[in-house]
C-alpha cells in the first residue's frame, strides 16, 4: 500500500473576471511508506494546491487522491497524518506546552497520551527551556519547531510539510533536516515541498518536479542526476603564466580562487593531461575531482526546457 497516491488529480480555480485557472493537470504520483519524497517546482507550479488537496483543505476538480488507501475526501484519511503549513498559525498567547496540549485535545488524545506527547516532543525539539514562554515573541525558527511538534502530536506515520525550511537560517535548516532524517529512521513517510534544493538533494529518496500543474520528471536523485560525472575539476597551486596558458586554453572553464588555479575539463583524458603538465611544471597538484550535476542545475535545466516548450 502506498502512503500517498494520486491519479489524474486536477484542480481548476474558477474566476469570473480572469477566466478559469488550471492549477493541477492530471497529476499522478505514488509515495511508498517509509520514504522521504521531495516535491519541487517554481512558485505557482501547483505544489501547495496538491498539499491542500491531500490534507482535505480543498477539493479536487477531477481525479483521485488517497492516504494509506483512504480517499482524501474521507476525514478518516487524516487520522494518520501530520501537517506543517508553510506559515503555521498559533494562538499567540499560548505557550509551547499549552499549544501541544491544545492540539492533543483536538486529536482526541487522552490526558496520559497528551502528557507522553509533551515529554517526547519537548525533548525531540528542544522545547523545555521555552515551555512556559508565550509564542508571541518567538522567532521564525522557534515557530517552525513548534509547528513541527504540532505535526508530530499523536506520532502519525505520515508527515506532509509545505516549505518546512522557508525563511530559516543555516542553523534552522540543519535542525529541520535532522528532524526529517530522524523521522525517516523511525519509519515515517515524509512528503514535502521546498525551494532549498541543496537540502532536498541531501535527504530525499525520490523527488518529482512540477511545472504549470503538470508532472515533468520523477525518480530517485541518483537516476535523475546521472551517475556519470559531467566534467573533471583540476586544482593547482604555484603555476606561472607560461605553464598556465596552455592548460587554461584546453579547459572548459578556468578561474582563480584564493591563490589557486581551478580548471574544469569535459573529458577525464584532458584532465589527466593537465595534471601531468602541472606536475612537470613544478607546480603543486592539489586535487582532481569528478564533477556531478547538482539538483539545482538539473531543476533549472528542466524548468528552462519546460518553459521553452510552453512558449513554443
Amino acid at each position: 500500500m502506498h502512503a500517498i497516491a494520486t491519479r489524474g488529480l486536477t484542480k481548476v480555480y474558477k474566476n469570473l473576471t480572469k477566466g478559469n485557472k488550471r492549477s493541477l493537470d492530471e497529476l499522478s504520483i505514488h509515495i511508498r511508506e517509509g520514504e522521504v519524497f521531495g516535491f519541487l517546482g517554481h512558485n505557482g507550479a501547483g505544489k501547495t494546491t496538491t498539499i491542500k488537496i491531500l490534507c482535505g483543505l480543498v477539493r479536487q476538480s477531477a481525479g483521485e487522491a488517497s492516504l494509506f488507501g483512504i480517499d482524501v475526501r474521507d476525514p478518516a484519511s487524516r487520522a494518520k497524518l501530520g501537517y506543517l503549513p508553510e506559515q503555521p498559525y498559533f494562538y499567540e498567547y499560548l505557550t509551547p506546552r499549552e499549544t501541544i496540549e491544545f492540539y492533543g485535545r483536538l486529536r482526541g488524545r487522552t490526558p496520559q497520551q497528551r502528557a507522553e506527547d509533551w515529554e517526547r516532543l519537548s525533548l525531540l525539539l528542544d522545547l523545555r527551556d521555552i515551555a512556559e514562554q508565550r509564542i508571541k515573541g518567538f522567532s521564525k525558527g522557534m515557530r517552525q519547531r513548534i509547528g513541527f511538534a504540532v505535526a508530530l502530536v499523536g506520532d502519525p506515520p505520515l508527515l506532509i510539510l509545505d516549505e518546512p525550511m522557508s525563511g530559516l537560517d543555516p542553523v534552522g535548516r540543519r535542525s529541520i533536516r535532522q528532524l526529517i532524517l530522524r523521522c525517516r529512521d523511525e519509519g515515517k513517510t515524509l512528503f514535502f515541498s521546498s525551494h532549498v534544493l541543496g537540502d532536498v538533494e541531501q535527504i530525499c529518496d525520490r523527488v518529482s518536479i512540477l511545472s504549470r500543474g503538470k508532472l515533468v520528471r520523477e525518480g530517485r536523485i541518483g537516476q535523475l542526476l546521472g551517475e556519470e560525472p559531467h566534467g573533471v575539476e583540476v586544482v593547482a597551486t604555484g603555476l606561472n603564466e607560461v605553464s598556465r596558458a596552455p592548460i587554461a586554453a584546453a579547459a572548459r572553464e578556468h578561474r582563480t580562487h584564493e591563490g589557486q588555479d581551478v580548471f574544469v575539463f569535459d573529458e577525464a583524458a584532458a584532465a589527466q593531461e593537465a595534471a601531468r603538465a602541472i606536475l612537470d611544471s613544478g607546480a603543486a597538484l592539489e586535487s582532481v575531482t569528478p564533477l556531478k550535476q547538482s539538483l539545482e542545475e538539473f531543476f533549472m535545466k528542466e524548468h528552462g526546457a519546460t518553459a521553452a516548450g510552453a512558449g513554443a
